[in-house]
């Protein structure tokens, strides 16, 4: 169990991170200009500028609030700064994060303007910048690790190799307790039944279902004649993935064989039924979902590809691997790890999963992937509908 070992960040409330990011976090777009201000004048700092306004309402306004909490409240972040044009819904986010324990201040800018709004908010994150630079790692078991994935521009090799390699760690590594999650609603078309048979009763396969069928719902209703310009995408047909039901199927490689899955979640909803595989509903828009997965609480991510994606995000370090030799080649600065010898019968499926578990261990003790040293910082909010 020493190789399963990692060295993390205990948090207040417990949870453990793989990195200590003191973020800047603008509650509205008319927040980002102040928030990246203050970035720029506390070294190490890390804005998260967006383009979400105001005027949400009803379920998008709670999936706002759960998404800006979330990344706040994330183990990877050690200390946060709330930026926003008005007290009352700062003053929500800050409530939110608070209840982790960990350092969270607010600042608004009515009343107040940018200049002393940033010159404050400078102060509190100098303070917090300085106190997270002190805090230091500690040995960590697996059990206390949150894995998320989903994949994006596959190709034929994606469900034959690189998926499959996710879902061999999958399979590894759920009995011992880690908790992991996948998603992409949209992007299970066709294997849907599949999925719902893969849940850890019917009761969650018919959540699932429903979850499902709402999406397709709302496809049906805003569709023009059929999602042919959306799914696949024309990189997948590049790829030679004809039909969404091909993509889905390789798409579930990703959650193994052998691991079921225990829980339907919300879009950016933690879970909250303990260790094991949890399905959320999100996008297959590659940025959505993976922030959706970082409010949840995941603090490593998991991104096979086949024709190549520069995929980031600010909080979750994104692992990309790859089984298509040319991606592998051309995109050598992208890729974290080549599982192309599956396909040359050069590597066998659990050699390839020892490696990205292997991986994993590393990226979480500092390793540093190619898209955080890249610079690849997506990070884009899910909406529901139109605000007010």
């Amino acid at each position: 169990m020493a190789r399963y070992e990692f060295s993390g960040y205990r948090r207040e409330n417990g949870r453990v991170g793989i990195r200590n990011h003191v973020v800047i976090l603008p509650l509205d777009d008319l927040s980002n200009a102040a928030s990246e201000a203050v970035a720029h004048n506390i070294k190490g700092t890390l804005a998260l500028p967006h383009a979400y306004g105001r005027l949400q309402f009803g379920e998008d306004l709670e999936l706002f609030f759960r998404t800006l909490i979330g990344i706040g409240s994330n183990p990877n972040v050690a200390a946060c700064v709330v930026i926003g044009i008005e007290p009352a819904w700062t003053g929500h986010i800050v409530d939110g994060i608070e209840k982790t324990g960990k350092p969270v201040a607010g600042f608004s800018i009515e009343e107040h303007g940018d200049i002393a709004t940033i010159a404050n908010a400078s102060r509190q994150a100098r303070e917090f910048m300085q106190w997270a630079s002190e805090r230091q790692r500690e040995r960590c078991s697996i059990e206390e690790l949150f894995v998320s994935t989903k994949c994006g521009e596959s190709d034929t090799t994606s469900g034959l190799a690189s998926c499959p390699t996710v879902g061999n760690l999958i399979d590894t590594l759920d009995p011992l307790g880690v908790t992991t999650c996948f998603g992409e609603t949209s992007e299970i078309t066709g294997a849907e039944m599949v999925c719902a048979s893969r849940a850890a009763s019917k009761e969650v396969g018919d959540r699932f279902l429903q979850v499902f069928n709402a999406y397709q719902d709302v496809i049906n209703r805003h569709k023009t004649s059929d999602l042919s310009d959306s799914q696949p995408t024309k990189g997948n047909l590049a790829g030679g993935l004809t039909t969404i039901e091909e993509k889905a199927f390789g798409n579930l490689q990703k959650i193994g064989r052998k691991t079921t899955y225990i829980d339907v979640l919300k879009p950016a909803e933690a879970p909250a039924k303990g260790p094991g595989l949890y399905y959320m509903d999100t996008s297959s828009a590659a940025a959505e979902c993976v922030t959706l997965q970082a409010a949840a609480g995941f603090v490593v991510h998991l991104f096979p590809t086949g024709q190549g994606n520069v995929i980031g995000n600010p909080i979750e370090p994104v692992i990309k691997l790859t089984a298509n030799p040319k991606t592998a080649r051309t995109m050598v600065e992208h890729i974290d790890l080549d599982v192309s010898g599956i396909l040359r019968r050069e590597l066998t499926l659990d050699q390839a999963g020892d490696l990205l578990i292997d991986l994993v261990i590393r990226t979480c003790n500092g390793r540093l992937t190619c898209a955080e040293v890249m610079g690849h910082r997506e990070f884009v909010l899910t909406r529901l509908y139109q605000t007010a």
